[in-house]
């Protein structure tokens, strides 16, 4: 990888990370991700958000920093926007190269380097409206952006180039290779990183939608030239489509949403596979769109990010053991932790020698303020008046979503 200029004194420097780790343990990533630092250079040096020690980042970092004439040790101040340890896991190795450069970042994130770290010594805490000058006209300024999506969250401003430095927020999934910038991208490209970017919020960002909003508000008055986040694609061309595009995201946490139904179904040995398919003929009917995703077979990162920004839910699962499919209950555990509130939603399934998943999955998705139509659960495999009935709930659902 190389280093990329943005202005004459601001470079962006990443770091391609492809793994079959799971991103915070818990997401998959197989297309990557970028972990990407910034160098603001004066006559002081900052050094922009870390990486951590990840399929050789680190010694990624030192390379591109070199190819500039700038070794670690010529750093004079760290500035950590987020203290997640994909942006801070090598701090301590930088610490033992650097011990002279001040570490920068909110209270709360200065607490988490003395918890995460034991660090004591070169710490400084800034708020918003808080100012760093390195000289020759050039500053960086400080905007606290608490829960996007860590409560020490913050951002940073550079005047002198227009350029936001947003670590998490505004940022995606995906390697990058050797280009990094909005407009060395193809549409078919975008189109991919958009897609990723949804995963990446919906995984990471959408319990926080509130608080996105409220930083996007803080920000809105800046004239934004470049959004330079710590994941994925740097806007230099069409800033403002990244910053729409989280708003609108957002915005999917109390509506409005797309009005397509998002399907999620597991089945044993075929009775509710077989009913899901009467369903999904009156959706068809209807020519609304839908995704649709099988549990366990798919993983939910992928489930997760569609039924976010749909308006329906159907969720297709038999009674086991007297209970929810497995599965299926740990969707729905995510969709309450996530926040996928508020939607047009049915469940159908079938059982064996007695129902029960339907009192489980109520009590579950109650805390989701769903607007639910009346669950279909069926003995065995469906019969004709079953599908029928299957059929017209599918219809119903989705006109309950196109009139939403």
């Amino acid at each position: 990888m190389k280093i990329h200029p943005i202005t004459d004194k601001i470079f962006a420097l990443h770091a391609d990370v492809k793994s079959e780790d799971l991103f915070e343990g818990i997401w998959p990533i197989p297309y990557g991700v970028s972990l990407n630092s910034y160098l603001v250079k004066s006559e002081k040096i900052a050094l922009i958000d870390l990486v951590r020690d990840w399929v050789g980042a680190p010694g990624e970092l030192a390379g591109q920093l070199a190819s500039i004439g700038v070794g670690l040790d010529d750093i004079d101040y760290l500035i950590l926007n987020h203290l997640e340890p994909d942006h801070t896991g090598w701090l301590s190795d930088f610490r033992a190269i650097n011990p002279r450069a001040e570490i920068l970042a909110t209270q709360k994130g200065i607490d988490l380097v003395q918890s995460f770290y034991k660090l004591e010594d070169g710490l400084r805490p800034v708020k918003t409206g808080d100012r760093l000058d390195l000289g020759e006209g050039v500053a960086l300024d400080f905007f606290e952006a608490p829960n996007v999506h860590w409560p020490e969250t913050m951002m940073t401003w550079a005047a002198d180039g227009g350029v936001l430095f947003s670590c998490d927020a505004f940022g995606s999934y995906g390697v990058l290779g050797d280009r990094i910038f909005d407009d060395e991208f193809s549409a078919e490209e975008h189109a991919f990183f958009e897609s990723e970017s949804l995963r990446y919020y919906a995984n990471i960002v959408s319990s926080f939608g509130l608080f996105v909003k409220k930083a996007i508000d803080k920000v809105s008055a800046l004239d934004i030239k470049v959004v330079a986040p710590s994941h994925g694609i740097v806007w230099r061309t069409t800033p403002g489509d990244i910053i729409t595009r989280y708003a609108r995201y957002a915005g999917y946490l109390e509506g409005p949403r797309e009005k397509e139904i998002a399907i999620v179904w597991g089945s044993m040995y075929g009775s509710t596979e077989k009913g899901l398919a009467a369903v999904i003929e009156g959706i068809e009917e209807e020519g609304l769109p839908y995704s649709i995703h099988r549990v366990p077979n798919e993983d939910v990162s992928w489930v997760l990010a569609d039924a976010y920004k749909s308006e329906g839910i159907l969720v297709a699962m038999p009674t086991y053991e007297y209970k929810m499919f497995p599965p299926m209950a740990y969707v729905l555990d995510l969709f309450e932790r996530k926040h996928v509130w508020y939607r047009k939603a049915l469940r159908i399934g079938s059982y064996g020698w007695i129902g029960g998943a339907k009192k489980e999955y109520d009590n579950k998705i109650a805390p989701l303020k769903w607007e639910s139509l009346e669950s279909v659960e069926w003995a065995g495999a469906p019969d004709e008046d079953i599908l029928e009935l299957l059929y017209e709930r599918g219809k119903e659902l989705a006109i309950a979503v196109k009139n939403s």
